[in-house]
């Protein structure tokens, strides 16, 4: 494993590219969600209130996140189109710009979410005469000190992405993941702090890589390195920004407000089903792993081809990408979907009976369709790469706010399916977005946008 030199990406040897780059991301999205699953795993063993705590306000968590990820995939998507065009200095101008608004943006928020985190949890459905509210609060306050650090490492992430350097990222995640794997069950369960304890060692677990990533950043061996003294805000920068970033801003905001919602209707049913839907949901990550690596790395061949005028090159990447991850995905999805094996995997996270036996139903569900995750990755990193967010925005609300919920209240009042109800929700509109994005792809429609980059 090395990093991908721009020669690589723009006239290299395609498949040896895709693979190179694509690899130490699905190790860093793999050690990324352990950071989840590790909590998920020392949770359960406290207890099936703190689990479903958690599982309750994550996607509060992850909407922040999302709110601010337009402005870390502007900086993706312009940085690699500028290193493509060989303007070097400007994508290092354009990597001050990002840094700096992210920073803001982190700080700004991490204090209005730890201020409101009692409304929030309520809102949720959490009572507050039970310990699960007490629970779900502490952890929302907490965990939301580690924005900045986070924004940091994901600034310093997307950054050394553009320049097709996968590799050092996922070595710094993994600094934070063993830094996680110590301090949740000596902070969990050694101090007892519980979910509290969990907060905390994330915190923990992000801040130490984040100083790491700053000093590099400032690195100026690198093509692209911040110089924070001689900032300064250029419009048209901004205006660029503001036009790739925004709609992955609205696009992922939008998607885990929908997700907050999603979360009331599981809860309904109780704090089992939210805690298999929490499971189920971790360890579909995993499943999704590989698309999610192909994804990033079609995002960065498609961004410095695009950037050097060569779209046949890029083409030819996706149509390699989505047969390869869809085939895998195939495979691997009927396999896990055996019921005896999706249910000895959730019973890692807990021994409650009702819990497995949920938990068990949704993963082979979701692992059977998973292969779906492999087409709409795959397209929605090509038009990523192509600076187009708006279409990969309006097709993820629709999948969610349209076709899930569509098919989750015809399942619920119509069929009578239950819990169920939420497991086919989930499938059919990924299946469907998968599809929307597909036949956009193949119609051309793409050949008369306009360069974001000139």
């Amino acid at each position: 494993m090395k990093k991908v030199s721009r020669e690589d990406i723009l006239s290299g040897n395609l498949i040896k590219t895709l693979l190179v780059l694509s690899v130490p991301v699905i190790i860093n999205s793999f050690l990324q969600t352990m950071y989840n699953l590790t909590d998920t795993y020392w949770l359960g063993k406290l207890g099936t209130d703190q689990l479903a705590a958690i599982n309750l306000v994550t996607p509060m968590q992850n909407l922040i996140i999302n709110l601010g990820s337009g402005i870390t995939v502007a900086g993706s998507v312009l940085i690699s189109q500028y290193l493509g065009a060989k303007k070097d200095e400007d994508a290092g101008k354009m990597a001050n710009q990002i840094f700096a608004c992210a920073l803001i943006f982190s700080v700004v928020f991490m204090a209005l979410c730890s201020a409101g985190a009692p409304l929030i949890v309520k809102w949720l459905g959490a009572d507050p005469s039970q310990d699960l509210y007490r629970y779900a609060k502490i952890y929302l306050q907490l965990v939301m000190l580690d924005m900045p650090f986070l924004y940091t490492v994901n600034m310093y992430t997307s950054i050394h992405h553009a320049e097709g350097d996968t590799l050092t990222p996922m070595l710094l995640n993994l600094l934070g993941i063993c830094i996680n794997l110590v301090a949740d069950p000596l902070l969990m369960v050694h101090y007892n702090f519980g979910a509290a304890g969990a907060a905390l060692a994330t915190v923990a677990a992000k801040a130490v890589p984040a100083v790491i990533a700053f000093v590099i950043l400032h690195n100026r061996k690198h093509v692209v390195y911040l110089n924070l003294r001689k900032l300064r805000f250029e419009k048209e920068k901004l205006k660029q920004i503001v036009k790739v970033g925004i709609p992955s801003a609205i696009g992922g905001s939008v998607q885990q407000l929908g997700f907050l919602i999603l979360s009331k209707s599981v809860f309904a049913y109780g704090k089992n089903a939210m805690a298999a839907y929490g499971i189920g949901n971790k360890v579909n990550g995993i499943i999704s792993l590989p698309s999610t690596g192909i994804g990033s790395a079609i995002a960065i061949v498609v961004g410095q081809n695009y950037g050097a005028n060569q779209m046949p090159r890029a083409q030819k990447a996706v149509r390699f990408s989505c047969f390869m991850i869809v085939g895998f995905l195939f495979v691997g999805g009927l396999i896990l979907s055996r019921p005896f094996i999706s249910e000895s995997i959730v019973k890692i996270f807990s021994d409650d009976p009702e819990v497995i036996s949920m938990a068990a139903d949704f993963l082979s569900v979701m692992a059977f369709w998973c292969f779906t995750n492999g087409v709409h990755d795959t397209i929605n990193g090509f038009f990523k790469g192509m600076g187009k967010t708006t279409v990969p925005m309006a097709v993820d609300i629709s999948r969610l706010w349209i076709f899930r919920f569509g098919t989750l209240y015809f399942c619920q009042l119509v069929l009578n399916m239950g819990v169920r109800s939420i497991w086919y929700a989930v499938v059919v509109s990924n299946g469907i977005a998968a599809a929307i994005l597909f036949i956009l792809y193949i119609s051309g429609v793409w050949k008369k946008w306009k360069r974001s980059v000139k």
